[in-house]
């Protein structure tokens, strides 16, 4: 076990890997996504805010220097290290010309208070000459890359709009790990369609391809987005509390156990969430999450007993 927990949770690795506890500053790159403007499709995938999934980034001003001390201001009563984690989760973060990366992630990185880099991006935003940046910017601060997936199930990629196929992750995966780079996997659980089966590949795909890290993110039906008309029509549902711990423990159970869980649910905005609604108490549901590895005996990379 990690610390008394049944999985290889964030904290634990942050912990092991620097000595600390590092705390990350939502931050915003200014960029936008190739699904949004045009290049390969508009709108954006269909639960995505017209924030970008970054309803709780510092909102980009154009000086990334006052959007980080902005982001520390924000966290300073739950949080008061030295270092924390810049990560860029807003829309597409390498999705701009060259020398606005280099501009932008080589200031962050000179920065004492960064500890880690953390880009958020797209697997088919990855060009030779970024993918060389971010090898360079791995020399000199440790880099993570964090890659929406979200499902493996190319039928159900395209009913999101996802606009790429599954390979093209695992192609992006290969050349982040010969660059040195930690790959993070984000996953939603209860995508329109798909049952624990598909769930449970998607899981299978992360894990095979090496991905180092996890995200699971429950699906969130927001204002304002595609899946909130799907919703209200009936052609997407929202999970509920017990179906989605349910599908979490046994997805839980067959992660490699190296593997480090980012994230075990997620937030949505409350101020936009339509469902479910009982996500909104991430702490009771977080208890309830590791209560139920414990009443099922279960332990990431395996069930002790069935």
């Amino acid at each position: 076990m990690w610390n008394g927990k049944r999985y290889h949770s964030l904290d634990y690795y942050l912990k092991e890997t620097f000595g600390e506890k590092l705390y990350k500053l939502s931050l915003d790159g200014g960029m936008t996504c190739p699904n949004r403007d045009g290049k390969i499709s508009y709108g954006g995938c269909i639960f995505c805010s017209q924030e970008g999934s970054g309803d709780f980034a510092a909102k980009f001003s154009g000086d990334i220097d006052k959007q980080i001390e902005d982001a520390k201001s924000v966290i300073s009563e739950k949080f008061s290290g030295r270092r924390y984690i810049a990560y860029f989760q807003s829309y597409t973060n390498t999705y701009a010309p060259l020398q606005y990366l280099k501009d932008l992630y080589y200031s962050v990185a000179e920065r004492e208070d960064i500890a880690v880099l953390d880009i958020a991006t797209r697997p088919d935003c990855l060009s030779d000459d970024v993918i060389e940046l971010i090898a360079d910017l791995s020399s000199r601060k440790p880099v993570w890359v964090e890659l929406g997936l979200q499902t493996s199930d190319d039928e159900t990629a395209a009913l999101i709009n996802r606009g790429y196929k599954t390979e093209i992750y695992h192609k992006a995966v290969e050349k982040l790990h010969d660059a040195g780079v930690v790959v993070i996997a984000h996953m939603i659980i209860g995508l329109p369609g798909e049952d624990i089966s598909k769930m449970l590949s998607t899981a299978k795909h992360i894990a095979d391809c090496g991905s180092d890290g996890i995200k699971l993110q429950l699906l969130h039906i927001l204002e304002g987005t595609k899946l909130a008309v799907m919703y209200r029509n009936g052609s997407a549902k929202a999970l509920s509390e017990d179906e989605y711990i349910r599908i979490l423990c046994e997805i839980i159970a067959r992660l490699p156990p190296e593997m480090v869980i980012h994230r075990l649910t997620g937030d949505g905005d409350k101020r936009k969430l339509i469902a479910p609604l009982w996500s909104g108490d991430k702490k009771r549901i977080l208890n309830r999450i590791n209560h139920e590895l414990k009443l099922r005996n279960i332990v990431q990379g395996c069930y002790l007993s069935r």
